[in-house]
């Protein structure tokens, strides 16, 4: 397993929101669209939500475990931490 992943991440309040953008993407929405109209990352979310690369220790613990357990390509389920939910996309 590599050190270093690149994720996008969708930053929103509440987990029924998060839940509601995990349907939009499954009916085909655009992460990187998705992540600019509604996380409050405002600084990913410019990017189309990319975190770019990180190594472990760097985010906070449960999207850590979440980002690292996640296949190229693989979105998770909305993950809960001290900021919000999130829906991380792994990239590489």
């Amino acid at each position: 397993m590599s050190n270093k992943i690149k994720c996008s991440h969708i930053l929103v309040e509440k987990q029924s929101q998060s839940l509601e953008i995990l349907e939009k993407i499954k009916n085909g929405e655009k992460f990187g669209k998705l992540a600019k109209e509604f996380s409050i990352d405002s600084g990913s979310a410019k990017k189309d939500g990319n975190l770019g690369y990180f190594t472990k220790g760097m985010m906070v613990k449960p999207f850590e475990e979440a980002a690292f357990k996640l296949q190229i390509g693989e979105i998770s389920q909305p993950i809960k931490t001290e900021f919000g939910y999130h829906i991380i996309k792994r990239f590489g």
